[in-house]
């Protein structure tokens, strides 16, 4: 019983900290993952060197194309669109509740990277069941497919239902303002029968480490294509001799760029909730414009991916669960990334050109 009070209390104090050292840790423990990866490519190639010359001028182009590759890999699929919605809404809601929550999109990103981690291992040590997580149609990539589909499909539901209750009182407290009247701390909070329905079951995600099991969750579903050509790449590399230490660098490096992305996502969209909801009375449009885009971001991720869990798992053939099933979202996320600081943006330049022209 001691120890988890001890951690209890461990984190406690780490929440206690400030602002900057909390960052200095979460980029810190980016820079270790890079660091790890690369330390794994120079181990690979030296091991490989060992042998001979010849096999070391070979091998160490082609290792380091591999890790690149899977490195390029780790940032396109961080801006997936449903990484972005989860760490977005995740956020407002530990900033609506006076947090600073400097790691939900490293939390998210390395629960997702561990389903990735334990792959790339199970794929280096041979293990043959990892090929029906990989082919289409397999029980074990329909299983864990639906896992994720369903874990992923629901929360963002919750959070896109929470946020959007948000929503609608900032654009209610907007137009308050507008009218001349007075607009406190709680005529933001998320009330009403949609925040009350959803207590209960976000009371679960407290602080940002609780987003590690919800990306671990989400990462279950080897569906999207970077998942799949890094472990498929990682087979071909491992049936091709190439160092077991360059393969643990593959999903290693895959890793860090994914953290690195999305813990950067995670902070900024702290600075930009922070911005909103801390200054009702100067950024309530910007609140509710903000909060307007992740709610329907999260709400239409959620309807896609639950669509194409009821057409997986019942076997429908609809038009609309087919067509949702069929939705690849991965280059729409750089849309909602351009939404987002557009907002930001707009927000910044009415500022300043009030300021010029109140100063005038």
């Amino acid at each position: 019983m001691t120890a988890p009070t001890g951690f209890a209390a461990m984190y406690r104090e780490r929440e206690k900290l400030p602002l900057r050292t909390r960052l200095l840790f979460a980029f810190g423990a980016v820079a270790a993952l890079h660091l790890a990866a690369v330390v794994l490519l120079l181990a690979g190639s030296l091991g490989a060197g060992s042998i001979g010359a010849g096999t070391m001028e070979g091998a160490q182009p082609l290792a380091l194309g591999l890790v690149l590759t899977a490195y390029l890999a780790g940032i396109k699929h961080s801006y997936d669109w449903d990484h972005l919605a989860a760490i977005d809404n995740s956020t407002r809601k530990f900033v609506a509740q006076h947090k600073d929550p400097v790691s939900v999109g490293f939390a998210f990103s390395l629960g997702h990277s561990s389903v990735v981690i334990l792959a790339g291992i199970l794929v280096v040590g041979g293990a043959a069941m990892m090929g029906q997580f990989m082919e289409d149609g397999t029980a074990g990539n329909l299983v864990l497919g639906l896992i994720g589909s369903g874990v992923s499909g629901l929360f963002l539901l919750a959070m896109g239902l929470f946020n959007g209750s948000a929503f609608i009182r900032a654009a209610q407290a907007y137009r308050k303002v507008q009218g001349g009247g007075q607009v406190r701390d709680e005529d933001l909070e998320a009330k009403g029968f949609v925040a009350r329905l959803l207590a209960r079951p976000l009371s679960r995600v407290r602080r940002p480490r609780n987003i590690y099991v919800i990306g671990f969750l989400f990462g279950l579903g080897f569906d999207t294509a970077t998942t799949i050509g890094l472990l498929v790449m990682t087979t071909a590399a491992s049936l091709a001799g190439v160092s077991p230490f360059v393969l643990l660098a593959l999903p290693l490096a895959f890793t860090a760029a994914m953290t690195l992305c999305d813990t950067a996502n995670g902070v900024a969209m702290m600075r930009m909730y922070r911005r909103a909801i801390h200054h009702p009375q100067r950024k309530l449009g910007f609140n509710a414009l903000v909060t307007g885009i992740s709610a329907v971001s999260a709400l239409f991720i959620s309807a896609i991916t639950l669509g194409g869990f009821f057409n997986a798992a019942f076997g429908w053939h609809d038009p609309l669960t087919t067509w949702l099933g069929g939705v690849d979202l991965g280059e729409a996320g750089l849309l909602l990334v351009a939404m987002l600081l557009a907002a930001w943006g707009a927000a910044v330049w009415r500022e300043r050109w009030k300021g010029r022209s109140q100063t005038v």
